[in-house]
């Protein structure tokens, strides 16, 4: 909303020809006007018709972005690392790219850093990781603590302004517990230096993976501690899964970052087992919620977590 109201109010751009591109295998939210712009077909069945002025191009593809962009184009709206989509990390360069053509043409770039940011990829917000300063940083989930909702986005002057009373209001915003919970969130954050321990046990955590042997694993990939294991569309299967599906050919062949919950036994949980033997997954398929078990450098069957248990 503030962006487009910006393109009209500032950029100039003639009223109701307002345009956002935004990238195929995005995912921003649940409601009408974001799933109007998804590329999950189960989250647009049923809910249209949907908002127009948006535009989807290829994610990752800098030169896309600039095909794209005319005198209309108010913003570019972006994750810095596509959590839902299949944790998918840009080409080196992207953002500091997609950022220079953004500035270019006086595109306001929206970096979405729910999921990326306040230290989850390694640094405090992903778009750090080339310099990259969006004109619109929106955050959530890790703002709150785990313990209470809080989501924000954060912009200069020249975009907030254009909001004049009555334009915009949350039922819940500015409430004086989420502003408590999100002050404290960010603290702890920098004072316990969380976005250095992501990045330290990220890159641990990414290299053990890298060197299982597995047939199960097509490819490792993340940055910080938002990490994907993409299986094979055709995995080896055992347990509980051979006996759901007896045959190779009868296993799902969908996103291969997904599975049915009711394949994995006990949920859905992943035991990384490494040994000088080399190593194994317990499961054949991978989920992004991840309960993860490691030995090092013995296999335990039963080994447990220090932290949890």
């Amino acid at each position: 909303k503030m962006v487009r109201k910006w393109g009209y109010k500032v950029k100039g751009v003639p009223e109701g020809k307002a345009e956002i591109i935004v990238c195929e295998n995005n995912f921003h939210g649940r409601t009408t006007t974001i799933v109007g712009f998804s590329s999950e077909a189960q989250y647009k069945d049923g809910f249209g018709p949907f908002t127009p002025g948006f535009v989807e191009i290829a994610y990752g593809d800098a030169d896309a972005l600039a095909a794209v962009i005319n005198e209309n184009t108010v913003g570019f709206l972006v994750e810095p690392l596509q959590g839902e989509g299949g944790v998918v990390v840009p080409p080196e360069g992207y953002l500091a790219k997609a950022r220079e053509l953004c500035t270019a043409h006086n595109v306001a770039f929206m970096a979405d850093e729910i999921q990326t940011g306040l230290g989850r990829t390694g640094r405090m917000f992903c778009c750090d990781w080339e310099g990259v300063r969006p004109d619109v940083l929106i955050v959530g989930k890790a703002l709150g603590g785990g313990v209470y909702p809080v989501s924000a986005a954060i912009a200069d002057s020249e975009f907030m302004d254009v909001y004049t009373p009555g334009d915009h209001g949350s039922t819940f915003g500015g409430n004086p517990l989420g502003a408590a919970v999100g002050l404290a969130s960010l603290k702890v954050v920098r004072d316990e230096k969380l976005s250095e321990r992501s990045d330290e046990l990220g890159s641990w955590f990414m290299a053990q993976l890298r060197e299982l042997d597995s047939p199960h694993v097509e490819e490792v990939r993340g940055q910080g501690l938002m990490v994907g294991v993409e299986r094979h569309r055709a995995p080896l299967l055992r347990g509980a899964a051979r006996t759901r599906y007896p045959r190779e050919g009868d296993a799902p062949s969908g996103d291969p970052l997904r599975a049915p919950a009711d394949d994995l036994e006990g949920g859905p949980r992943v035991r990384a087992r490494a040994s000088a033997r080399g190593a194994d997954l317990a499961h054949h398929s991978i989920v992004p919620c991840l309960l993860v078990s490691i030995s090092l450098p013995s296999p335990s069957p039963n080994s447990t977590c220090s932290i949890c248990s």
